[in-house]
Parts: structure tokens; C-alpha cells; sequence
């Protein structure tokens, strides 16, 4: 069983459907329920037992360096790191990280919120060091915007296909990852031309069957990508998500 501390979050892309709304504010900024998305996947990722974030930033990735540098952090470590090719693909700011981390560590995204509980369960999957394990949520009827969700189809637990387009698929990507050092050498064999998804690297791992699912049942989550999806997680928070702890509960583990 892997002892998971350290995360890595991508909030490096400019967030374009929904920073049309929000007055040029970065997407790991826009607030939900009068705080920032970041703040949100920080606290909860806490909870599951991380100490050590490291946030990929790039759009405007000043601003979240300045909101990084105003918070106190008792308790934990949040260092930023910057993609200066953050209009290239995700998969190239998974791989900006790459020294800011070692062994396991759980990959979010900085515009995904989720319950606390999926990522401590996932957090405490048994994982060797060229494997993932992606959450996925098996209800095929409850995803808001079905085609901006990337979609995956499995046979067991592994996942042999992924994608956004995937016409034949049994679950969603909810952009929970937690990932063995082996995903960068997938990401980097994944690079054409200087440029990698982080779907590219893991329908490497697919092909070799080391990228496996962990459903999350029941349990929440939600992409804030398009001001409609933010207005929709804010209308379903209460019932769906607890409070993430607030900026001076950061020490709480």
C-alpha cells in the first residue's frame, strides 16, 4: 500500500468557457460557494492525508501564485510550478511537475470538485510504481454535460479505453488519479511534437494493462468548467458536498 502524501494539481490552462465570466480571473480562482475551486480541492485533498501540493500554474499563473502566497498554510506545503507551455495539452503540465514529486502521488485537477472520502479510499489503493489508478463513477445517468465528459470503458478493473468521444463506455473520468512515477515515462513516450494529453499517457499504460479504475459508488464530484457548470455545483452543493475547511483550518488534517 503506497503511503500518499503529495499531490500534484493542474491548474496551468487558461479556462477559456468559463473565464469569459469571471472578469479574466484564472479557473482555479472562480469561487464556489464564496471560495476559490483551488481552495476547495486543496482542503478536501487534505483531508485525505496530503501534505505536499504542488500546483501547476501557467494562465495568469501569477495571480495564483499571489493567492498561494496570502494563505496560511500550517500544516502543509504548497509550492507552484510553471508550465510556459500551458497552452500546449495537460499532459505537458503533468510532466513540469515532474521534479516536484517522488514515488506515488495523487493528480487532480484544480476545476474538479470532490468528496473527501473517494480520495482518502483512493489514496489507500495498493499500486506499484508504473501504474494508475483513475476514479470512476459507473452512474451513466447523472454526469451534467455528457459531451464534455471524458468517458472510459473497462474490462475488470482495468481501462482500455478513454476518451471524450468514446461511443461504447461504462463510466466517466472524474479527474481523480493516483499515480505511480511510471505515468511520466507514459506521458513522455506519449509526445508528438512536443505535445501530450494526459489521455495519451494513460491509453499508454492502457495498452500495457497498468491503468486501473476504482469506482467511486455513489460518492459526488463535479467538473466547473463553463459558468453552467458552475451554477449548477452551486445549486447542488449543500445537498451533495460537505464545506471544504476554511483558509485559517488548513492545519486540520
Amino acid at each position: 500500500m503506497p503511503n500518499v502524501n503529495q499531490c500534484i494539481i493542474l491548474a496551468a490552462g487558461n479556462g477559456s468557457r468559463l473565464v469569459q465570466r469571471s472578469s479574466a480571473i484564472p479557473k482555479p480562482l472562480v469561487e464556489l460557494q464564496g471560495r476559490p475551486l483551488l481552495e476547495h480541492v486543496i482542503g478536501r485533498a487534505q483531508q485525505a492525508g496530503i501534505t505536499n501540493f504542488v500546483v501547476v500554474v501557467g494562465y495568469r499563473g501569477h495571480a495564483i501564485r499571489q493567492w498561494v502566497a496570502e494563505q496560511d498554510f500550517a500544516g502543509i506545503t504548497v509550492s507552484c510550478i510553471e508550465n510556459p507551455d500551458y497552452h500546449k495539452d495537460n499532459g505537458v503540465s503533468v510532466l513540469t511537475a515532474r521534479a516536484g514529486v517522488s514515488g506515488a502521488f495523487l493528480l487532480l485537477m484544480s476545476d474538479h470538485i470532490f468528496d473527501a472520502a473517494t480520495a482518502t479510499a483512493l489514496v489507500r489503493q495498493p499500486l506499484k510504481r508504473d501504474e494508475v489508478i483513475l476514479a470512476v463513477d459507473s452512474n451513466l445517468d447523472r454526469v451534467f454535460d455528457l459531451d464534455d465528459a471524458t468517458k472510459v470503458r473497462r474490462d475488470g478493473d482495468r481501462i482500455i479505453a478513454i476518451g471524450k468521444d468514446l461511443v461504447d463506455y461504462d463510466g466517466f473520468d472524474t479527474g481523480m488519479f493516483l499515480c505511480g512515477p511510471g505515468l511520466f515515462d507514459a506521458l513522455e513516450s506519449a509526445k508528438k511534437g512536443g505535445n501530450c494529453s494526459l489521455s495519451d499517457g494513460m491509453r499508454k499504460l492502457g495498452e500495457a494493462g497498468k491503468f486501473h479504475s476504482f469506482d467511486i459508488g455513489d460518492a459526488s464530484w463535479q467538473d466547473v468548467d463553463t459558468p453552467e457548470a458552475l451554477a449548477y455545483a452551486e445549486g447542488i452543493f449543500g445537498q451533495f458536498f460537505c464545506i471544504a475547511p476554511a483558509r485559517e483550518e488548513f492545519s486540520r488534517a
